[in-house]
Protein backbone atom coordinates (compact mmCIF):
# COMPACT_ATOMS: atom_id res chain seq x y z
CA UNK A 1 0.00 0.00 0.00
CA UNK A 2 1.34 3.48 -0.86
CA UNK A 3 2.75 5.47 2.05
CA UNK A 4 0.81 8.41 0.57
CA UNK A 5 -2.49 6.70 1.35
CA UNK A 6 -4.42 8.49 4.12
CA UNK A 7 -3.70 7.26 7.63
CA UNK A 8 -6.30 6.57 10.31
CA UNK A 9 -5.13 5.97 13.86
CA UNK A 10 -7.42 3.70 15.87
CA UNK A 11 -7.05 3.93 19.64
CA UNK A 12 -8.49 1.13 21.74
CA UNK A 13 -7.69 -1.42 24.36
CA UNK A 14 -8.47 -2.94 27.71
CA UNK A 15 -11.03 -5.54 26.66
CA UNK A 16 -12.25 -7.43 23.63
CA UNK A 17 -15.42 -5.33 23.79
CA UNK A 18 -13.38 -2.30 22.74
CA UNK A 19 -11.11 -4.15 20.33
CA UNK A 20 -13.68 -6.03 18.24
CA UNK A 21 -15.41 -2.96 16.72
CA UNK A 22 -11.99 -1.37 16.29
CA UNK A 23 -10.86 -4.41 14.31
CA UNK A 24 -14.00 -4.30 12.14
CA UNK A 25 -13.32 -0.66 11.25
CA UNK A 26 -9.66 -1.38 10.55
CA UNK A 27 -10.54 -4.17 8.13
CA UNK A 28 -13.09 -2.02 6.28
CA UNK A 29 -10.75 0.97 5.95
CA UNK A 30 -7.89 -1.20 4.67
CA UNK A 31 -10.23 -2.49 1.97
CA UNK A 32 -10.92 1.12 0.94
CA UNK A 33 -7.23 1.98 0.55
CA UNK A 34 -6.46 3.57 3.90
CA UNK A 35 -3.37 2.97 5.97
CA UNK A 36 -4.34 1.91 9.48
CA UNK A 37 -2.41 2.10 12.75
CA UNK A 38 -3.55 0.77 16.12
CA UNK A 39 -2.59 2.66 19.27
CA UNK A 40 -2.88 0.66 22.47
CA UNK A 41 -0.90 -0.28 25.55
CA UNK A 42 0.77 -3.58 26.44
CA UNK A 43 -2.45 -4.90 27.98
CA UNK A 44 -4.55 -3.95 24.98
CA UNK A 45 -2.02 -5.52 22.61
CA UNK A 46 -2.99 -8.94 23.97
CA UNK A 47 -6.38 -8.53 22.29
CA UNK A 48 -4.98 -7.37 18.95
CA UNK A 49 -4.14 -10.78 17.48
CA UNK A 50 -7.11 -10.70 15.10
CA UNK A 51 -6.15 -7.41 13.45
CA UNK A 52 -4.87 -7.71 9.86
CA UNK A 53 -1.11 -7.87 9.46
CA UNK A 54 -1.18 -4.60 7.49
CA UNK A 55 -2.27 -2.71 10.61
CA UNK A 56 0.81 -1.21 12.27
CA UNK A 57 0.91 -1.30 16.07
CA UNK A 58 1.89 1.61 18.27
CA UNK A 59 2.36 0.55 21.90
CA UNK A 60 2.12 3.57 24.21
CA UNK A 61 2.22 3.89 27.99
CA UNK A 62 -1.15 4.14 29.67
CA UNK A 63 -2.58 3.50 33.10
CA UNK A 64 -5.81 3.51 35.09
CA UNK A 65 -6.76 4.71 38.54
CA UNK A 66 -9.00 1.64 38.90
CA UNK A 67 -6.23 -0.81 39.80
CA UNK A 68 -3.27 -0.96 42.17
CA UNK A 69 -2.44 0.62 45.50
CA UNK A 70 -1.74 4.25 46.38
CA UNK A 71 1.77 4.06 44.97
CA UNK A 72 0.55 2.76 41.61
CA UNK A 73 -2.20 5.39 41.48
CA UNK A 74 0.32 8.15 42.18
CA UNK A 75 2.27 7.11 39.08
CA UNK A 76 -0.76 7.17 36.76
CA UNK A 77 -0.46 10.86 35.74
CA UNK A 78 3.23 10.39 34.91
CA UNK A 79 2.55 7.26 32.86
CA UNK A 80 -0.27 8.96 30.96
CA UNK A 81 1.89 12.02 30.31
CA UNK A 82 4.67 9.82 28.93
CA UNK A 83 2.17 8.07 26.66
CA UNK A 84 0.78 11.38 25.42
CA UNK A 85 4.25 12.76 24.65
CA UNK A 86 5.12 9.66 22.65
CA UNK A 87 1.79 9.81 20.79
CA UNK A 88 2.36 13.48 19.93
CA UNK A 89 5.82 12.70 18.58
CA UNK A 90 4.48 9.91 16.39
CA UNK A 91 1.67 12.10 15.03
CA UNK A 92 4.10 14.87 14.14
CA UNK A 93 6.15 12.38 12.10
CA UNK A 94 3.19 10.74 10.37
CA UNK A 95 0.09 12.86 10.82
CA UNK A 96 -3.13 10.84 10.68
CA UNK A 97 -6.11 12.24 8.83
CA UNK A 98 -8.45 11.00 11.57
CA UNK A 99 -8.07 9.47 15.05
CA UNK A 100 -10.82 7.12 16.25
CA UNK A 101 -11.13 6.09 19.89
CA UNK A 102 -13.06 3.03 21.06
CA UNK A 103 -12.76 3.51 24.80
CA UNK A 104 -10.56 2.13 27.53
CA UNK A 105 -7.58 3.85 29.14
CA UNK A 106 -5.24 2.77 26.31
CA UNK A 107 -7.10 5.22 24.03
CA UNK A 108 -6.21 8.22 26.23
CA UNK A 109 -2.72 9.04 24.83
CA UNK A 110 -3.77 9.02 21.17
CA UNK A 111 -6.97 11.02 21.73
CA UNK A 112 -5.15 13.57 23.88
CA UNK A 113 -2.41 13.95 21.28
CA UNK A 114 -5.03 14.40 18.56
CA UNK A 115 -6.72 17.11 20.63
CA UNK A 116 -3.39 18.90 21.19
CA UNK A 117 -2.49 18.78 17.48
CA UNK A 118 -6.07 19.53 16.33
CA UNK A 119 -6.35 16.32 14.34
CA UNK A 120 -9.97 15.41 13.44
CA UNK A 121 -11.14 12.84 15.97
CA UNK A 122 -14.15 10.76 16.93
CA UNK A 123 -15.09 8.16 19.51
CA UNK A 124 -17.35 5.12 19.42
CA UNK A 125 -19.14 3.95 22.55
CA UNK A 126 -20.29 0.32 22.46
CA UNK A 127 -22.47 0.27 25.59
CA UNK A 128 -25.60 2.11 26.67
CA UNK A 129 -23.60 4.18 29.17
CA UNK A 130 -20.60 6.30 28.23
CA UNK A 131 -17.44 4.78 29.68
CA UNK A 132 -15.23 7.04 31.78
CA UNK A 133 -12.72 7.70 29.02
CA UNK A 134 -15.34 8.32 26.36
CA UNK A 135 -17.33 10.55 28.73
CA UNK A 136 -14.21 12.68 29.25
CA UNK A 137 -13.52 13.03 25.52
CA UNK A 138 -17.16 13.39 24.39
CA UNK A 139 -16.91 17.20 24.28
CA UNK A 140 -13.39 17.11 22.87
CA UNK A 141 -14.04 15.19 19.66
CA UNK A 142 -15.53 16.08 16.32
CA UNK A 143 -18.03 13.21 16.34
CA UNK A 144 -19.54 10.80 18.86
CA UNK A 145 -20.89 7.48 17.55
CA UNK A 146 -23.03 5.17 19.67
CA UNK A 147 -23.35 1.41 19.32
CA UNK A 148 -26.41 1.24 21.59
CA UNK A 149 -29.32 3.65 21.71
CA UNK A 150 -30.28 5.37 23.90
CA UNK A 151 -26.88 5.94 25.51
CA UNK A 152 -26.90 7.45 28.99
CA UNK A 153 -25.05 10.72 29.20
CA UNK A 154 -25.59 11.54 25.52
CA UNK A 155 -28.16 14.15 24.51
CA UNK A 156 -30.24 13.39 21.43
CA UNK A 157 -28.91 15.20 18.40
CA UNK A 158 -25.32 15.28 19.68
CA UNK A 159 -24.36 11.78 18.55
CA UNK A 160 -25.02 9.33 15.75
CA UNK A 161 -26.44 5.86 16.37
CA UNK A 162 -24.22 3.73 14.16
CA UNK A 163 -24.74 0.45 15.98
CA UNK A 164 -22.01 -2.00 16.95
CA UNK A 165 -20.14 -3.88 14.20
CA UNK A 166 -20.94 -7.59 14.13
CA UNK A 167 -19.03 -10.59 12.81
CA UNK A 168 -19.30 -11.68 9.18
CA UNK A 169 -21.10 -14.85 10.27
CA UNK A 170 -23.78 -12.68 11.91
CA UNK A 171 -24.05 -10.38 8.89
CA UNK A 172 -24.60 -13.42 6.67
CA UNK A 173 -27.74 -14.15 8.72
CA UNK A 174 -29.01 -10.58 9.07
CA UNK A 175 -32.82 -10.58 9.21
CA UNK A 176 -32.92 -14.37 8.72
CA UNK A 177 -36.40 -15.80 8.37
CA UNK A 178 -37.97 -16.61 11.73
CA UNK A 179 -39.98 -19.76 12.45
CA UNK A 180 -42.30 -18.89 15.35
CA UNK A 181 -42.89 -21.35 18.21
CA UNK A 182 -45.50 -24.06 17.70
CA UNK A 183 -46.32 -27.71 18.21
CA UNK A 184 -43.13 -28.93 16.56
CA UNK A 185 -39.40 -29.05 17.44
CA UNK A 186 -38.15 -25.74 18.87
CA UNK A 187 -34.67 -24.53 19.77
CA UNK A 188 -33.77 -22.42 22.80
CA UNK A 189 -30.36 -20.81 23.07
CA UNK A 190 -28.86 -19.82 26.45
CA UNK A 191 -25.72 -17.69 26.34
CA UNK A 192 -23.88 -15.60 28.92
CA UNK A 193 -20.49 -14.11 29.58
CA UNK A 194 -18.18 -16.34 31.59
CA UNK A 195 -18.17 -13.92 34.54
CA UNK A 196 -21.93 -13.87 34.88
CA UNK A 197 -23.05 -17.26 33.59
CA UNK A 198 -23.68 -18.88 36.98
CA UNK A 199 -27.10 -17.31 37.55
CA UNK A 200 -28.23 -18.62 34.16
CA UNK A 201 -27.18 -22.12 35.21
CA UNK A 202 -29.01 -21.68 38.51
CA UNK A 203 -32.30 -20.44 37.08
CA UNK A 204 -32.77 -21.47 33.44
CA UNK A 205 -32.79 -25.31 33.77
CA UNK A 206 -35.28 -25.10 36.66
CA UNK A 207 -37.57 -22.83 34.65
CA UNK A 208 -37.44 -24.90 31.47
CA UNK A 209 -37.99 -28.22 33.21
CA UNK A 210 -41.05 -26.73 34.95
CA UNK A 211 -42.78 -26.16 31.59
CA UNK A 212 -45.68 -28.50 30.63
CA UNK A 213 -44.62 -31.94 29.37
CA UNK A 214 -46.17 -31.44 25.92
CA UNK A 215 -44.00 -28.32 25.45
CA UNK A 216 -40.82 -29.87 26.86
CA UNK A 217 -41.06 -32.74 24.36
CA UNK A 218 -40.61 -30.22 21.56
CA UNK A 219 -37.69 -28.36 23.11
CA UNK A 220 -34.01 -28.66 22.33
CA UNK A 221 -31.79 -26.44 24.47
CA UNK A 222 -28.23 -25.27 23.76
CA UNK A 223 -26.85 -23.88 27.02
CA UNK A 224 -23.47 -22.24 27.59
CA UNK A 225 -22.25 -22.94 31.13
CA UNK A 226 -19.02 -22.56 33.04
CA UNK A 227 -16.91 -25.70 33.33
CA UNK A 228 -17.61 -26.01 37.05
CA UNK A 229 -21.39 -25.83 36.46
CA UNK A 230 -21.71 -28.25 33.55
CA UNK A 231 -22.32 -31.43 35.56
CA UNK A 232 -25.20 -30.00 37.56
CA UNK A 233 -26.76 -28.31 34.51
CA UNK A 234 -26.63 -31.58 32.56
CA UNK A 235 -28.22 -33.41 35.51
CA UNK A 236 -30.99 -30.81 35.84
CA UNK A 237 -32.05 -31.10 32.21
CA UNK A 238 -31.84 -34.90 32.24
CA UNK A 239 -33.96 -35.16 35.39
CA UNK A 240 -36.47 -32.74 33.89
CA UNK A 241 -36.77 -34.70 30.65
CA UNK A 242 -35.42 -31.93 28.40
CA UNK A 243 -33.06 -32.52 25.48
CA UNK A 244 -30.07 -30.25 26.01
CA UNK A 245 -26.53 -29.67 24.75
CA UNK A 246 -24.27 -28.10 27.38
CA UNK A 247 -20.83 -26.62 26.69
CA UNK A 248 -18.63 -23.83 28.03
CA UNK A 249 -18.44 -22.31 24.57
CA UNK A 250 -20.23 -22.65 21.23
CA UNK A 251 -18.21 -21.56 18.20
CA UNK A 252 -21.31 -21.36 15.99
CA UNK A 253 -23.48 -18.90 17.92
CA UNK A 254 -24.63 -17.05 14.75
CA UNK A 255 -26.06 -20.28 13.29
CA UNK A 256 -27.69 -21.29 16.56
CA UNK A 257 -29.11 -17.81 17.01
CA UNK A 258 -30.61 -17.77 13.52
CA UNK A 259 -32.24 -21.18 14.07
CA UNK A 260 -33.67 -20.66 17.56
CA UNK A 261 -37.18 -19.65 18.55
CA UNK A 262 -35.96 -17.79 21.65
CA UNK A 263 -32.64 -16.70 23.18
CA UNK A 264 -31.89 -16.20 26.86
CA UNK A 265 -28.82 -14.04 27.30
CA UNK A 266 -26.82 -11.54 29.25
CA UNK A 267 -26.96 -8.02 27.79
CA UNK A 268 -23.41 -7.39 26.63
CA UNK A 269 -23.16 -4.92 23.76
CA UNK A 270 -22.05 -7.57 21.26
CA UNK A 271 -24.80 -10.00 22.27
CA UNK A 272 -27.48 -7.31 21.94
CA UNK A 273 -26.09 -6.35 18.53
CA UNK A 274 -26.12 -9.97 17.31
CA UNK A 275 -29.70 -10.52 18.53
CA UNK A 276 -30.94 -7.33 16.87
CA UNK A 277 -29.17 -7.89 13.54
CA UNK A 278 -30.43 -11.48 13.17
CA UNK A 279 -33.74 -10.63 14.83
CA UNK A 280 -34.85 -13.02 17.57
CA UNK A 281 -37.14 -12.75 20.62
CA UNK A 282 -35.03 -12.52 23.74
CA UNK A 283 -35.04 -12.79 27.49
CA UNK A 284 -32.21 -10.60 28.78
CA UNK A 285 -30.63 -10.73 32.24
CA UNK A 286 -28.24 -7.77 32.62
CA UNK A 287 -25.11 -8.52 34.63
CA UNK A 288 -25.57 -6.36 37.75
CA UNK A 289 -21.82 -6.12 38.43
CA UNK A 290 -21.13 -4.51 35.03
CA UNK A 291 -19.49 -1.09 35.34
CA UNK A 292 -22.11 1.65 35.78
CA UNK A 293 -24.76 -1.05 35.29
CA UNK A 294 -24.18 -0.65 31.55
CA UNK A 295 -25.77 -3.99 30.63
CA UNK A 296 -29.13 -2.74 31.95
CA UNK A 297 -28.71 0.26 29.65
CA UNK A 298 -27.77 -2.04 26.75
CA UNK A 299 -30.98 -4.03 27.24
CA UNK A 300 -33.22 -0.96 26.91
CA UNK A 301 -32.80 -0.83 23.15
CA UNK A 302 -34.54 -4.18 22.73
CA UNK A 303 -36.97 -3.81 25.63
CA UNK A 304 -38.24 -0.42 24.43
CA UNK A 305 -38.83 -1.95 21.01
CA UNK A 306 -40.84 -4.77 22.67
CA UNK A 307 -38.29 -7.25 21.34
CA UNK A 308 -37.13 -8.55 24.72
CA UNK A 309 -38.25 -9.32 28.23
CA UNK A 310 -35.68 -7.95 30.69
CA UNK A 311 -35.13 -9.37 34.18
CA UNK A 312 -33.00 -7.62 36.80
CA UNK A 313 -31.02 -10.30 38.63
CA UNK A 314 -33.08 -9.71 41.79
CA UNK A 315 -36.24 -10.72 39.91
CA UNK A 316 -34.75 -13.54 37.86
CA UNK A 317 -36.30 -16.61 39.48
CA UNK A 318 -37.29 -19.99 38.00
CA UNK A 319 -40.96 -19.14 38.53
CA UNK A 320 -40.76 -15.75 36.81
CA UNK A 321 -38.75 -17.11 33.89
CA UNK A 322 -41.04 -20.13 33.47
CA UNK A 323 -44.00 -17.76 33.18
CA UNK A 324 -42.27 -15.65 30.50
CA UNK A 325 -41.13 -18.68 28.53
CA UNK A 326 -44.61 -20.18 28.56
CA UNK A 327 -46.12 -16.86 27.45
CA UNK A 328 -43.75 -16.44 24.49
CA UNK A 329 -43.68 -20.08 23.35
CA UNK A 330 -47.46 -20.36 23.32
CA UNK A 331 -48.05 -17.12 21.42
CA UNK A 332 -46.47 -17.39 17.96
CA UNK A 333 -47.85 -14.05 16.75
CA UNK A 334 -46.32 -12.24 19.71
CA UNK A 335 -43.00 -14.04 19.15
CA UNK A 336 -43.04 -12.98 15.50
CA UNK A 337 -43.66 -9.37 16.54
CA UNK A 338 -40.70 -9.56 18.91
CA UNK A 339 -38.47 -10.89 16.14
CA UNK A 340 -39.52 -8.08 13.77
CA UNK A 341 -39.04 -5.51 16.51
CA UNK A 342 -35.50 -6.74 17.12
CA UNK A 343 -34.63 -6.34 13.44
CA UNK A 344 -36.13 -2.84 13.44
CA UNK A 345 -33.46 -1.58 15.86
CA UNK A 346 -30.57 -3.58 14.41
CA UNK A 347 -27.74 -1.93 12.51
CA UNK A 348 -26.22 -4.53 10.18
CA UNK A 349 -24.40 -1.69 8.41
CA UNK A 350 -22.70 -0.44 11.57
CA UNK A 351 -19.19 -0.82 10.14
CA UNK A 352 -20.14 1.07 6.96
CA UNK A 353 -21.67 3.84 9.07
CA UNK A 354 -18.41 4.19 10.98
CA UNK A 355 -16.40 4.24 7.76
CA UNK A 356 -18.67 7.00 6.43
CA UNK A 357 -18.05 9.11 9.55
CA UNK A 358 -14.28 8.64 9.27
CA UNK A 359 -14.24 9.64 5.61
CA UNK A 360 -16.52 12.63 6.24
CA UNK A 361 -14.16 13.86 8.96
CA UNK A 362 -11.18 13.38 6.65
CA UNK A 363 -12.81 15.62 4.05
CA UNK A 364 -13.37 18.46 6.52
CA UNK A 365 -10.85 21.01 7.63
CA UNK A 366 -9.04 20.32 10.89
CA UNK A 367 -11.35 21.45 13.72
Amino acid sequence: MSSKAPLVLIAAGGTGGHMFPAQALAEALLARGWRVALSTDARGARYAGGFPAKVSREIVKSATFARGGLGAKALVPLQLAAGVMRAVARMVLDRPRVVVGFGGYPSVPALTAAWILRVPRMIHEQNGVLGKVNAFFARRVSKLACGTWPTEGVAEGTAEFTGNPVRAAVLARAGAGYIPPGDYPMDLLVIGGSQGARILSDVVPAAITALPDDMKRNLSVAHQAREEDIARVVAAYEEGGVSAEIAPFFDDIPRRLSECQLVISRAGASSVADISVIGRPAVLVPYKAATANHQAANARMLSRADAAVVFPESQFTPEALQESLHSILTNPKAAERMARAAVSVGRPDATERLVALVEALARKETP
